[in-house]
């Protein structure tokens, strides 16, 4: 079954990709051609996955998953929430988000942290919504070159490496996008092809 993951993300994809498995020939934004900047003006994650999703049934007309991921802090109120990935601007760079993160977390002694992750899937004209979320705290300095976004500074709780320090197999056994998506391949696996 050919199935779309509205991103180009390679990493993303790649963790995606992997957990699927070969039941499923996954393909990203690039590759059905669409070069637009798919809006994200919700103020959830919930909203932001199915503005992704719906976009691309309109306009590609192919089963899609899009989803849509925040790092919520305690300290800072829920921040960056939806606004993670553009926490310190509209240029989406990872280290100013996080260098803005421990600047705003300076002086503060809760970091306690959740990553939360929505997965829209339309399929068959029906959408259907995935949650995964795994909570940890923040440290205050960058560990590990794997992973992308936040995970340099991520702790789940129960561990002692932060995501950046683990392997891809490692983070999607636990991670808010391993089990949103895990969640997301036992519900296709009882859709018809």
């Amino acid at each position: 079954m050919k199935l779309c993951f509205a991103t180009n993300n390679s990493n993303k994809l790649a963790e995606v990709s992997e957990m699927l498995g070969d039941n499923f020939d996954l393909v990203s934004l690039k590759d059905i051609g669409c070069e637009t900047d798919i809006p994200e003006d919700h103020e959830t994650l919930e909203e932001n996955s199915l503005q992704k999703a719906e976009y691309i049934v309109t306009n590609y007309q192919i089963a899609t998953f899009a989803d849509d991921t925040g790092l919520e802090v305690d300290a800072l109120d829920g921040a960056p929430g939806v606004y993670s990935a553009r926490y310190a601007g509209p240029q989406k760079n990872n280290q100013e988000n996080i260098r803005l993160l421990l600047q705003n977390l300076a002086n503060k002694s809760n970091r306690e942290a959740h990553f939360r992750t929505i997965i829209t899937l339309i399929i068959n004209q029906q959408v259907h919504q995935f949650e995964g979320k795994v909570t940890g705290e923040i440290i205050t300095e960058l560990k590990g070159i794997e992973g992308f976004g936040y995970d340099p500074i991520f702790v789940p709780n129960g561990h002692h490496k932060t995501f950046a320090e683990m392997n891809r197999q490692e983070k999607s056994s636990i991670s808010h996008r391993g089990q949103a998506v895990a969640k997301l391949v036992a519900f296709l696996k009882n859709v018809e092809k």
